[in-house]
């Protein structure tokens, strides 16, 4: 398959803790999801920035699970049953759990 008939799951994942951080779903490649504007961007680097300060151990990495069906409303089910599995703090749907990440107020 190639990325215009595939889609994917993709994890934001501290292999040091083990924690996933963040789910997503999309139909575009790694490289091109990454180069826009996400939210999730700013909260890994905050995220890498309070660890490396306080000397905490901090591995973060990207994982793409691909050769999913491009179904838009099947990967976003898929998305979110795994957001409320696993409740990642950085997506919206977890910060009744946790609070906004490194939100300003």
């Amino acid at each position: 398959m190639d990325s215009t008939t595939q889609g994917y799951l993709y994890f934001v994942i501290d292999d040091a803790t083990p924690l996933i951080l963040y789910v997503g779903e999309t139909k575009l490649s790694a490289t091109q999801r990454w180069q826009g504007v996400h939210d999730c961007k700013d909260y890994i680097f905050h995220y890498i920035e309070l660890h490396r300060r306080y000397q905490l151990p901090v591995t973060v990495g990207a994982a793409f699970w691909p050769h999913l069906p491009p179904r838009k409303k099947l990967l976003q089910q898929w998305e979110r049953a795994l957001i409320y599995r696993w409740r990642s703090p950085f997506n919206k749907e977890s910060w009744h759990y946790w609070g906004q990440p490194f939100s300003k107020s």
